[in-house]
């Protein structure tokens, strides 16, 4: 790696293809490398970084935990894959860590040099990369939950996402939701999830109006 150029490795790096050699060459004036050893956080959940990360070599795993602490591990990356694009896209925290699973090279581009590469804020293209980032967000939140919750907290983030505060701060759904809608988000059987919702009204977490509406209660996010 050493005997290569800044630029030789910007030209190795896909994400990096379609840059014009003016753009190229800016980049690589600005990236910096970094050694992660195994075990290493690379970015950390729920904080940022402001930086976008290029693997050139080694392995590293995403992972996301609950507040519990509990971890399910999302996806591998690889050399060639990118870290933090989301975060610097959208100017949110990181929704999940990367932690290097054997030693782990990488190229790091700050957030002003990373924004260079980018289209106008007030671009079209932006507006959709924004909106994609959100979809992959909420993606991953849906991926944890599936493995990290039991049906009941499923069903509960679920209904939670889709209530929303009337006039009085009350927390409503107005528009009907089936149970097999439920069941195909939370993956569970349509069954199952009138069971819980059944559970739910029973104990109070959730009131059905006589309109099709239902009031969500707050204690139910202690079940999520």
């Amino acid at each position: 790696m050493a005997m290569l150029s800044n630029l030789d490795l910007i030209r190795r790096v896909p994400l990096f293809s379609m840059l014009t050699d003016a753009q190229a060459a800016a980049v690589s004036g600005a990236i910096v490398k970094r050694r992660y050893r195994r075990g290493d956080r690379i970015v950390e959940q729920g904080k940022k970084s402001n930086a976008l990360f290029i693997m050139l070599t080694g392995r590293a795993r995403v992972i996301s935990a609950d507040a519990r602490g509990r971890e399910v591990i999302l996806a591998t990356l690889q050399p060639g894959d990118y870290i933090g694009e989301m975060s610097l896209i959208d100017n949110e925290p990181h929704s999940a860590s990367v932690q290097a699973e054997i030693q782990t090279d990488v190229l790091e581009l700050g957030r002003l040099d990373f924004a260079r590469c980018l289209p106008e804020n007030n671009s079209m293209a932006y507006a959709v990369m924004k909106g994609l980032v959100q979809r992959l967000r909420h993606a991953d939140k849906q991926i944890a939950s599936l493995a990290l919750m039991d049906v009941y907290g499923r069903v509960a983030r679920a209904l939670l996402e889709f209530a929303r505060p009337d006039a009085h701060g009350q927390m409503m759904i107005r528009d009907k939701v089936s149970r097999s809608d439920i069941a195909k988000m939370v993956g569970a059987s349509r069954e199952m999830v009138s069971r819980v919702m059944k559970d739910l009204e029973e104990r109070g977490f959730v009131v059905t109006l006589g309109n099709g509406a239902m009031m969500v209660k707050d204690n139910l996010a202690s079940l999520n």
